[in-house]
């Protein structure tokens, strides 16, 4: 009985070694030469993509690097006639004036109490628009509530007060309608104890729109198929957008967070500059229109920088320590 047929096994044919190849030290010479060129050759290499980031690089320097020198006035008794080098120095005393000053305990309660309304209302609504916005089905219709609501942002400070001056002033359309049903609600643009409220509900109108393109940008990366299979799961669309999309835009929202906490202490100085004279200090004064009216306006030079350094040292500590938190619960943060 003859043997059944064997099927033969083919060996793996050797490949030929490449004694110039990225493993042989040839190669490995080539690919250091090839990483490490020369910095004028770079710079060739490179040249027009230096070009069009130069603009921008030279902004950062003209307007934020190069102004920090001017944080020595915070320690001098600062006179703009002798200028920094002949300023005399007075070591801690600005700060140490700042800190047993009412006004600015006022300003920085001010500050945070507006910043606090705002992470609760202002921060979730491009959140919640986003999601809103996400659902719909009509591509059309969709592209035309982008549109509507990205406009208010394109518009001055100055417009937006006006706007709102005109519909809840004391002459204002809305009072106007509610006094004729019996409802009198006074003028809130003058009312200190609406104030908060007021400007936060200002921002919402001016910038929800606008915070939204970068939420829609983190749900499109979201993978559909996820949806699908929830969907076939029996999962509503509560539960997709819980345990879907909201967990895929988390890491977005979290360095959005970070970076607002870090900026806690800038609540919006010309909006609140243009309202200040109509419902007055106590209830308006903040850390931004505290450093305008003492330095510039008084011109207490030194107190006035000791107040914007602070801000700035507690706005870098918030940022260090928040992004920490993010590292501690998993995420990636503003950096590693």
């Amino acid at each position: 009985m003859a043997d059944a047929p064997v099927s033969a096994v083919r060996s793996p044919v050797p490949q030929p070694r490449d004694p110039d190849g990225a493993d042989s030290p040839a190669g490995k010479k080539c690919t250091k030469a090839r990483i490490r060129q020369p910095l004028r050759h770079r710079l060739r290499r490179d040249r027009a993509l230096l070009l069009f980031c130069l603009p921008g690089v030279l902004y950062f320097v003209l307007f934020f690097y190069l102004p920090l020198a001017g944080n020595v006035i915070a320690f001098q008794d600062y006179q703009p006639f002798l200028g920094f080098k002949q300023s005399p120095f007075v070591g801690l005393a600005n700060f140490t004036a700042l800190l047993s000053e009412p006004e600015f305990w006022s300003a920085v309660s001010n500050t945070l109490q507006i910043t606090a309304i705002q992470l609760l209302l202002f921060f979730p609504a491009p959140i919640a628009l986003a999601l809103l916005l996400n659902s719909l089905i009509s591509e059309k219709i969709k592209r035309f509530i982008q549109t509507i609501v990205y406009l208010p942002h394109f518009l001055s400070w100055v417009v937006v007060v006006a706007m709102f001056k005109q519909v809840l002033g004391g002459a204002g359309s809305v009072t106007t309608l509610l006094m004729e049903h019996g409802v009198n609600i006074g003028n809130v643009m003058t009312d200190p104890g609406t104030f908060k409220l007021l400007i936060t509900a200002q921002a919402v109108w001016k910038d929800c729109g606008w915070g939204t393109i970068i939420f829609l940008a983190a749900i499109a990366s979201i993978d559909m198929g996820q949806y699908e299979s929830a969907a076939m799961d029996g999962a509503g669309w509560l539960r997709r957008i819980w345990h879907i999309t909201l967990p895929g835009i988390r890491p977005v929202i979290l360095m959005l967070l970070i970076l607002r906490l870090g900026d806690i202490l800038s609540v919006g100085f010309e909006q609140i500059i243009l309202q200040r004279d109509a419902v007055g200090p106590d209830a308006s004064e903040v850390m931004d229109t505290y450093v305008y009216f003492h330095g510039v306006i008084d011109g207490d030079w030194g107190m006035s920088t000791a107040a914007g350094l602070m801000k700035g040292v507690i706005g870098f500590a918030l940022i260090l320590a928040a992004n920490k938190l993010a590292h501690r619960f998993g995420e990636q943060g503003v950096y590693r």
